[in-house]
């Protein structure tokens, strides 16, 4: 269901293309921030994949990815989903070392987002980083270590922000608070995990929740996730509390990718042992891949909470429905 909210008096604090500099401002700081924090190169990255690789992101498994014909390369292309299994690749292929990673500008198309609304849209635009770790560096200290990292060059960023548009009157919180999603089951065990989640960051304002994947006491996971790239038990996503429109704001899903063992284990339990067999996953079971941490962060909604702006439709171009359009039209709610 598509819904579009309006806060009583929200006005933008930007004009249309003040906003536009300042969008400018947020990408070109926060790249050079997460680059440094976590010891990234930039790459080039495909808007498309060939299907039957098992290289594009199945999401949570029902989201159909757009597809197309290539006749001139007699292949069938994908536009990705994410890069989350793609950069794996892409760092053996580069010879990064461990210690090093990469990062790149990912655009994703999403034709079955569940609904449009003031954090979602049919257009995906995010930073998608990945890193080489060593085996013993696959544990949680490592990944709280790399969650505060991104944290850090937000709240950089966001501050240089501010001096630059003294006009802006935006707070992030640097401090993150980690949960597991079965902590907030425990403690919500009314709310729905939606709920729980807004319930949590009301209260710490920015929260790191872990392991999201596999089911909780309840028998049911937090949330979806697809079962050849996070381990379930070493993932996350990285939540921030939306002044504007009152709520959480996800801002990452990322985690420490899965080894060959925690494939298998992951491709049985979610019954889809036969990707085995693609030539991705086969290469992972083979030990031809580096082991690695990744994850993305979302550059629209980055720009809407760091500028104050109560719609993702403000800082990006892509299509609404007409009740969305009239909606922000007759509360004077510029959308691109």
């Amino acid at each position: 269901m598509n819904t579009c909210y309006i806060p009583e008096g929200y006005r933008p604090a930007l004009e249309r293309y003040d906003l536009q500099r300042a969008i400018e401002f947020v990408k070109s700081g926060f790249q050079e921030n997460l680059k440094l924090a976590l010891n990234l190169r930039r790459v080039s990255a495909p808007l498309f994949v060939e299907r039957g690789t098992g290289l594009n992101d199945d999401l949570s498994g029902a989201e159909r990815p757009v597809a197309f014909d290539i006749p001139a390369a007699s292949a069938a292309g994908e536009v990705v989903h994410s890069l989350a299994k793609w950069k794996r690749l892409a760092l053996q292929r580069y010879g990064f070392r461990p210690g090093t990673g990469l990062y790149t500008d990912m655009n994703a198309i999403r034709r079955d987002e569940r609904s449009l609304d003031n954090l979602h849209s049919v257009y995906v635009d995010q930073w998608d980083w990945e890193k080489i770790i060593l085996p013993e560096e696959r544990n949680a200290a490592v990944l709280q270590s790399a969650v505060r990292s991104i944290v850090g060059a937000v709240c950089d960023t966001s501050e240089a922000l501010g001096r630059a548009f003294p006009q802006l009157d935006v707070s992030l919180e640097r401090h993150v608070t980690f949960l597991t999603s079965q902590e907030l089951e425990d403690r919500y065990p009314d709310l729905s995990p939606g709920e729980r989640e807004d319930a949590a960051v009301r209260e710490h304002k920015t929260v790191f929740l872990m392991g999201i994947g596999a089911p909780l006491r309840s028998g049911k996971p937090h949330d979806l996730r697809a079962p050849d790239y996070d381990d379930w038990a070493l993932n996350g996503d990285i939540l921030l509390w939306d002044a504007v429109l009152e709520r959480t704001c996800e801002i990452s899903s990322m985690g420490i990718r899965v080894d060959a063992e925690g494939l298998r284990r992951q491709l049985d339990f979610a019954g889809c042992p036969e990707r085995a067999g693609l030539p991705f996953h086969r290469m992972l079971l083979d030990g031809e891949l580096p082991l690695t941490m990744g994850g993305g962060i979302g550059q629209s909604r980055l720009c809407k909470l760091m500028t104050g702006c109560c719609h993702i439709g403000e800082v990006q171009a892509s299509l609404w429905d007409k009740e969305t359009l009239r909606v922000c039209r007759e509360a004077g709610v510029p959308l691109l």
